[in-house]
């Protein structure tokens, strides 16, 4: 599963409803509300392929009347603006004893603002092909704004409008908190989300990032309207914002709308300091007991942040191991030579605090054994001997094609201009980047290999305690 490094931390971002799949997601749980974009639209953004790679190298660091920063992107081959956006803080300042608070707002945002209840908004964003959602990880509260050029005046101030006076009226919160809660009774039975949530555990500890970004059954029913307000009056500020747009307008436009749109958001947020951590040393190995047949195992340890000189390094060798889809050494290893799982894959998730590597696969119960003992040896491998010059020449090659094909869309382009943001990247990095793969040696990459997998792995197994393995399922899984 190869995935573009410029896309950044995905960590278990599960449960939110208007999350899009992004690049780094080792669990993809896209509860999008709102998928259509209308057809008229969808049509439209069919034909942005190919553009947003040639206008990749006329990057504006554009600054607003009224200071508000966006790199911005014009392109007018086709009449549409893609915007994405972030502030700093994200779930990572829940409170500690109620996780979830991040993401309930932001299923709450456009659920009525200013003068329109949640029907009406709704109504006027459908009438316009407009598409605007919110979402929260660890380090960042997120929102994506599409429409049609034509339609930027009315998409931009209904934006304003739910960053700036959200109603969070009771039966709006009620209705979308009893979802929320749903999807987590949900999780209890399904392994992938039971072990995301136990690696957490172990990695983290009581550390904000080893807590659900979507929150838990005790706490989402906790959580009111005042600690929402709070965490938008805190969380919603200027000097946190970072701004990404691809479209078709122009600078002078442009600048007014960030400004109509953002300018009256307090200066400054009120974030509580979040410590540096590093994940939990390997090996340690836990296990959930779910009665289900196919066991599901999550592995990983601690990673390499994104702004260590070694970093491409080590992202060139991790897609040698579990990065690179049906060419990865685990893929051919756990899959082709052995059968013992229809996919395996491996990656590297960094955030602002920490960073992690993480893989993922399933498997019969009554071969959870096998599997855990082909990736780790396969890590062994890999770790003392590094890869081949063969396979570093492969990686490079395919890594350098990729990444233009990673940006073939307004939208795909807005993502990573805003993830090059987050990541405190320059501005010419899609110019830079082919560059600093190719400059990655032999001995680069095995160093990589032995500092990211020379102690081993932290493992949660999932599924049927082993003396159990080869009873039948229930009926009904059960969790303990």
């Amino acid at each position: 599963m190869a995935r573009e490094e410029a896309l950044g931390d995905g960590l278990s971002d599960q449960g939110h409803r208007h999350r899009q799949a992004r690049g780094e997601a080792f669990v993809t749980y896209s509860f999008l509300r709102r998928v259509a974009f209308s057809l008229a639209t969808g049509a439209a953004l069919a034909l942005v392929t190919a553009s947003p790679s040639q206008a990749a190298a006329k990057i504006q660091h554009l600054t607003s009347p009224g200071g508000i920063e966006a790199w911005f992107v014009q392109d007018a081959t086709v009449p549409l603006i893609a915007m994405e956006y972030s502030f700093a803080g994200g779930s990572a300042q829940d409170p500690k004893d109620k996780p979830g608070v991040a993401n309930l707002v932001g299923d709450l945002l456009d659920e009525g603002s200013g003068d329109l209840d949640s029907k009406t908004f709704h109504e006027r964003l459908d009438r316009r092909a407009i598409e605007l959602s919110f979402s929260a990880n660890r380090d960042t509260f997120r929102g994506s704004l599409r429409m049609l050029r034509d339609n930027k005046d009315e998409a931009f101030d209904l934006l304003r409008m739910a960053l700036t006076s959200p109603h969070f009226d009771t039966v709006d919160v009620e209705r979308i908190r009893s979802q929320v809660i749903s999807g987590l009774r949900r999780e209890t039975t399904n392994p992938t989300s039971l072990a995301s949530r136990k690696f957490l555990e172990v990695a983290f500890g009581d550390h904000p990032y080893g807590r659900q970004t979507n929150g838990n059954l005790d706490s989402v029913p906790t959580i009111t309207v005042a600690d929402m307000k709070d965490y938008v009056g805190r969380v919603l500020a200027k000097d946190g914002l970072k701004v990404a747009v691809v479209g078709d307008v122009d600078p002078a436009t442009l600048g007014k709308l960030l400004d109509h749109t953002f300018g009256s958001l307090p200066a400054k947020a009120k974030l509580t300091p979040v410590p540096d951590v590093e994940a939990a040393k390997p090996p340690q190995r836990a296990f959930v007991t779910l009665d289900v047949p196919q066991t599901v195992i999550t592995f990983g340890g601690p990673g390499v942040k994104r702004s260590d000189p070694n970093f491409m390094a080590a992202y060139v060798v991790n897609h040698i191991l579990g990065g690179g889809g049906l060419s990865s050494r685990l893929y051919r290893e756990v899959r082709e030579k052995r059968g013992l799982a229809y996919s395996v894959f491996e990656s590297l998730l960094w955030m602002e605090h920490s960073a992690v590597f993480i893989g993922n696969t399933g498997t019969r119960a009554d071969r959870a054994g096998d599997t855990i003992d082909a990736i780790e040896k396969e890590v062994r491998r890999i770790a003392e001997e590094g890869p081949t010059q063969k396979e570093l020449d492969e990686a490079k090659s395919y890594l350098k094609g990729s990444q233009m094909l990673a940006l073939d869309t307004s939208s795909k382009l807005a993502q990573a201009l805003l993830q090059y943001q987050q990541d405190k990247l320059p501005i010419d990095y899609i110019e830079k980047r082919n560059a600093i793969v190719d400059a990655v040696t032999l001995d680069d990459a095995k160093a990589a290999a032995k500092r990211l997998w020379g102690q081993g792995l932290l493992t949660v197994v999932v599924g049927r305690a082993p003396q159990a393995a080869a009873q039948p399922a229930a009926a009904t899984p059960k969790s303990n």
